[in-house]
């Protein structure tokens, strides 16, 4: 079942991948000779209009071969004859894919587990709240004269407590608003109202969640390149195929969402990656679009051409240096 989770997630990411340049290839008039999934000899053709369709046996790639695009064509709709602006597009059309996916998977998973929200479902043993007359159902309004509108904002009016303080609680039960005061009790090493919130569902809250989660995983992921390049971070940490269908199995054993979760972020990792300024990679692709605007013929279609197999060449060493890493770190202890 790892593998099938695996090489479904695989196939996912790069068929999406692929498909914003097919799209944005499409709509901006360039010729598609092929639309691949997978790597490898084809095990399924099928060829409509000017594209042919495959799918391919090692599902570790895909591509979208579009006429001109590494080679010159004087056909007047390859790649190399579009304008500036329609070849960046298709460039960043891939990894945009990639972040929409992760978008809609974090908003399908902050959606189906739910917000917290201001209302209580439960409380913790000896809560002060519960004994003082708070049930399950009361809706929190204010606490310490602190307006509360969401979970967060419990948090942020209990900032400094400390355990035996008192705290006014003005809640909502049937329509009508209720005061108390009692004291904070210790959990978990700080203080607390002794509460926990009912979580539901709404789309308007999973879409602000999804896309407030969306934005920190990618600041984070940002974070992590940077330490790579400046050295806070070794390359060792780095992971390849073999560790993200280690990452898979540990996913899968802890439920459906985890993997949604899991696919979520690589993705995301996948759309950031693909946007660095190197050779071979879109973001690469973009750089040289612009210094090609800039400087007009200085760099030939056919040196790009082999600038992007130079850079190619330096990524499937970094993948066998990754992978190398994974076997080390995942595969060698479990013989030890």
């Amino acid at each position: 079942m790892t593998v099938i989770y695996a090489v479904l997630m695989f196939c996912v990411l790069i068929f999406i991948h692929e498909l914003g340049h097919f799209i944005a290839a499409k709509k901006c008039g360039v010729k598609v000779n092929q639309f691949a999934l997978g790597m490898g000899p084809a095990i399924f053709k099928k060829q409509k209009g000017e594209t042919e369709y495959s799918l391919r046996i090692f599902p570790i790639g895909g591509f979208c071969a579009m006429e001109g695009e590494d080679t010159e064509s004087e056909d007047s709709r390859a790649y190399n004859n579009k304008k500036p602006w329609q070849k960046a597009l298709i460039a960043f059309a891939g990894p945009a894919m990639n972040v929409v996916l992760a978008l809609i998977l974090m908003c399908i998973i902050m959606f189906a587990m739910g917000t917290a929200s201001t209302r209580i479902d439960s409380f913790v043993d000896g809560s002060p709240a519960q004994a003082a007359g708070m049930k399950a159902g009361d809706e929190i309004v204010k606490i310490n004269d602190v307006k509360i509108s969401e979970w967060n904002d419990v948090g942020e009016a209990l900032e400094g407590a400390k355990t035996g303080d008192k705290v006014s609680i003005v809640y909502k039960r049937d329509g009508k608003e209720n005061t108390i005061n009692t004291e904070l009790m210790e959990s978990e090493g700080r203080a607390m109202i002794g509460i926990t919130p009912k979580h539901e569902r709404h789309v308007g809250n999973a879409l602000v969640s999804g896309v407030k989660t969306t934005f920190n995983m990618t600041t984070q992921m940002y974070t992590v390149i940077k330490q790579l390049f400046t050295g806070e971070v070794s390359t060792k940490e780095l992971s390849g195929p073999v560790g993200i269908v280690y990452m898979v199995n540990q996913s899968a054993s802890m439920g459906l969402f985890y993997f949604f979760y899991l696919m979520a972020v690589i993705s995301l990792n996948l759309a950031i990656v693909n946007l660095l300024p190197l050779p071979a990679l879109d973001g690469g692709r973009i750089v040289l679009i612009g210094i090609k605007k800039i400087t007009g013929k200085a760099i030939s279609d056919k040196t790009e051409g082999m600038i992007n197999t130079v850079g190619l060449v330096l990524l499937l060493t970094l993948m066998v240096y990754v992978t190398w890493n994974d076997i080390i770190k995942f595969i060698v202890p479990i013989f030890n």
